[in-house]
């Protein structure tokens, strides 16, 4: 086994999940994950954590989903399994990218509404996302099989201290902001933050952070005003999105387009009420994501770009007992800020052409 693999799995048993004796964890394992369940396994062993692995698949999804009549009952045991784990912990890393191309969008829609109740319940545990190189992503990333797995290791075995030493100079901004606005080619969106609590996601609980890899500061904004386009192309449930522009009026998408999978767009935004609103604003900071991959996991990390979700906002960023946008979907599209970019907080500009105000290069305001 790579050795890389193994760092990996304690990554994200010790740094990430903060795994300790006795603790139940659920390992979700995607099909072509296998040596990093392994590695995984062995790290919960030895550090005396209780090991219950479940298998998944998209091939299997679609399977299922086809064959359904879409009337979906509420996914009862997936949430009691949930509710009795400490830790869930996401390998994924499947055998194709598109397996779930061909699944009718209402059909999809209904089914992630049925399982509303599980998500939330596997979200109040300590869970964590994270991929295991495989040649499918290699693929989808138009990368070879053994560059693609450099990529991913530079991503993930990062030094984690020190860059969640670096996001915590944006988000202490963030918290003390009250608009953030973002200006490109094709983008000119403001959003109100005030109030809110960004969150600096350093791929750790500990950091109310759930993706290995991250890098990344996001927060949850209350208001949306204006236009974006998102230049990085995605595979969303199986179908590529590429191009897409949103238009918001008093936080809500009145219009769209997109280059490619425009209807798979529009899919989306009839899911719910929500589905039509932002619920996370975030940043990409880290440097060891070069160039996008088709991999959300990766790509909305990566430094020099901002990605908007729609759906679901995390409760993390919201004041005490208020409630954030809720959505039975919660999908990031991604835009690269690169040149002729500005972010901007209460009129100061934070970044310019991809860089930081306290970042070399960066060229005043």
């Amino acid at each position: 086994m790579d050795d890389r693999i193994r760092a990996h799995a304690e990554t994200l048993v010790d740094w990430s999940a903060r795994v300790g004796p006795g603790d139940d964890v659920v390992v979700r394992v995607a099909e072509g994950a296998h040596d990093l369940a392994v590695a995984v396994a062995a790290a919960l062993g030895d550090r005396g954590a209780n090991l219950l692995a479940t298998y998944g698949s998209d091939e299997v999804s679609r399977a299922y989903l086809r064959a359904h009549d879409g009337d979906f009952a509420p996914a009862d045991a997936e949430r009691a399994l949930y509710e009795s784990a400490d830790v869930v912990l996401s390998l994924g890393g499947g055998r194709n990218t598109a397996a779930t191309a061909d699944v009718p969008g209402g059909t999809r829609g209904a089914y992630d509404r049925a399982r509303s109740d599980a998500r939330e319940a596997r979200m109040a545990t300590d869970w964590v996302s994270t991929v295991h190189p495989t040649r499918s992503l290699a693929q989808a990333a138009d990368m070879s099989y053994e560059a693609y797995r450099d990529f991913v290791y530079d991503a993930v075995l990062r030094d984690w201290e020190a860059l969640a030493a670096e996001m915590a100079r944006l988000k202490d901004v963030l918290d003390a902001g009250s608009e953030v606005r973002l200006v490109a080619e094709g983008t000119d969106l403001s959003l109100d933050i005030g109030g809110r609590t960004a969150v600096n996601s350093a791929a750790s609980v500990e950091y109310d952070s759930h993706n290995l890899p991250s890098g990344e500061v996001f927060t949850a904004p209350a208001g949306v005003e204006g236009e974006i386009e998102f230049d990085v192309p995605i595979t969303v449930r199986g179908r590529r999105l590429r191009d897409a522009r949103l238009v918001f009026e008093d936080g809500t998408v009145v219009d769209y387009a997109a280059a490619e999978g425009e209807a798979a767009l529009g899919e989306l935004l009839d899911t719910d009420e929500g589905a039509r609103r932002a619920g996370e604003l975030g940043v990409g900071m880290n440097r060891g994501i070069t160039r996008p991959t088709d991999t959300v996991l990766f790509d909305e990390k990566m430094a020099g770009t901002v990605h908007l979700a729609l759906g679901r906002a995390y409760d993390a960023c919201l004041p005490d007992g208020a409630a954030g946008n809720d959505s039975a979907i919660h999908v990031d599209l991604i835009s690269r800020m690169d040149d002729g970019s500005r972010l901007v907080v209460d009129g100061e500009t934070i970044q310019r052409d991809g860089l930081f105000r306290w970042e070399e290069g960066f060229e005043g305001a």
